[in-house]
């Protein structure tokens, strides 16, 4: 699949095969802020229950420790447009991985629970701007012939972020004799699992320094010669430089700057359209996600999986993820949006049903019978894999597609700041909610995946195959 350029009437120019594969290496470099972001998500996972042994802390306040980082995320993500536009991309992405080493540093040799929480809001905000920066970035480097499959790295990279997380965790563990707080390297596993992230944060300020500044950013800060080395490193030589820049100028003028205030209207606040994005970004985390990433070693050791299994069905859950990603990128261009969502819809409801009625059953001997635990696991992980290949995917889609182009940037913002949030009330929730009645809590999230059905149905429209500018 290409896309085509439809700025001043251009036609499509593809990287020659001698820069493309240049491209790519900057795409990747730039998308190891996304593996980061998954990373981040997923490595805490292995920590959950000796941070609550360590600080002997309950349910309620270990949920605000773990979800606290998405408060980070929210701050970062906010912040992170206007910053890229005052001092570029590439610093940007610097400042990113510098914070996020200090995060993982003071994460892992943290004095008390509450300067743990603070290097968590730290690291957060690092992963916050780089999961803004990393996608836009690629959006302005990236040829138009292979802007789809470039920009692909973002989400390609988070989980596979995810997996590797996972499998680090899993390795540490065992390295420790299955004892989350047993002695490795003088400290507490799970004081290494927050460590290594060490490794990834360094990797991608150490690539930071080996791609160039954005073309867009250079032209907009007067540096237009070095735009056209930029254009020229990506592009080819032989394409027509000085029209390029006069293009990327031309667009540039021609931007609407939306903001807040272009959004509000009708019956309810928003305009509709945004209320849409809102609930679609609501949806895709009240079906407990984040749960699964979060807290899937502490939720299979609840019912009486031990830890090194447990670490090992979140890997293999993690690798399911990445199954149904690719499926998503394959199928959501050929099949189209809606269709991908209404099956993932069924697909995670029907997960989610199975997994609540395998935890109604009381524990034996510590563990839930042998049938109901496999249903659970079987379950869980096909809940996994239809919103990797429907709403993990989609949404970003739809979000990207769906708004009209005078109010895109702010309702695009105000859509994924909303997710942050649903993310942050289902990811401190959680810790609480199972002690209650595990079993609720996940009839809770099917009820979500199944009023996604007649949402998408009543109020989602297609959006494959239609230029932005038919958005409206």
């Amino acid at each position: 699949m290409t896309r085509t350029a439809r700025a001043s009437g251009s036609e499509v120019r593809e990287a020659h095969p001698e820069h493309l594969s240049h491209v790519i290496f900057i795409a990747a470099a730039a998308a190891m802020g996304g593996f980061l972001f998954g990373y981040d998500s997923a490595v805490i996972n292995g920590a959950v229950e000796a941070i609550r042994h360590r600080y002997d802390i309950g349910s309620a306040a270990l949920a605000q420790v773990i979800a606290i980082a998405l408060i980070g995320c929210a701050i970062g993500a906010a912040t992170a447009g206007r910053m890229a536009d005052r001092i570029g991309r590439i610093r940007c992405m610097q400042i990113s991985a510098v914070l996020f080493t200090i995060s993982a540093l003071g994460s892992a040799l943290p004095f008390s629970l509450y300067d743990l929480a603070f290097w968590r809001i730290v690291g957060g905000f690092a992963i916050g701007m780089a999961s803004v920066i990393g996608p836009a970035y690629i959006a302005e480097v990236a040829p138009a012939a292979y802007r789809g499959r470039l920009g692909s790295f973002q989400q390609a990279a988070i989980v596979v972020g995810i997996a590797i997380s996972q499998l680090v965790n899993w390795g540490i563990l065992n390295a420790a004799d299955g004892d989350q707080r047993g002695e490795l390297l003088g400290l507490e596993a799970w004081q290494v699992m927050l460590g290594v992230m060490v490794i990834p944060a360094v990797l991608y300020g150490l690539l930071s320094l080996a791609i160039p500044e954005s073309p867009r950013f250079l032209i907009s800060v007067g540096r237009d010669e070095r735009a056209r080395e930029v254009l020229a490193e990506v592009e080819g030589g032989d394409v027509d430089l000085d029209a390029r820049v006069a293009e990327i100028e031309q667009a540039m003028k021609s931007e609407h700057k939306s903001t807040f205030k272009d959004l509000l209207g009708g019956t309810w606040f928003f305009k509709p359209i945004v209320w849409i994005g809102i609930g679609l970004s609501v949806f895709q985390q009240f079906v407990g996600i984040n749960v699964a990433f979060y807290y899937s070693s502490t939720l299979w050791q609840s019912v009486g999986v031990d830890p090194a299994g447990s670490f090992f069905y979140s890997f293999t859950t993690s690798i399911i993820n990445i199954v149904g990603t690719v499926i998503a990128m394959i199928f959501v261009d050929r099949i189209g949006r809606r269709p991908l969502a209404l099956i993932g819809s069924v697909g995670m409801a029907l997960g989610l049903a199975l997994e609540a009625w395998a935890f109604s059953f009381d524990l034996v001997d510590g563990k839930l019978p042998a049938t109901q635990g496999w249903v659970a696991l079987v379950a869980a992980h096909v809940f996994v894999l239809f919103f990797a290949l429907s709403w993990g995917v989609v949404v970003w889609v739809f979000l990207g597609e769906m708004f009209p182009n005078r109010i895109r940037a702010a309702a695009l913002g105000v859509a994924a700041s909303a997710q942050w949030i649903a993310n942050w009330a289902i990811t401190a929730s959680f810790p609480s909610l199972a002690d209650w009645n595990l079993s609720l809590t996940y009839v809770i999230y099917t009820v979500f995946a199944a009023l996604s059905i007649p949402f998408v149905l009543r109020y989602v429209k297609e959006t494959k195959g239609k230029t932005l500018e038919e958005m409206g």
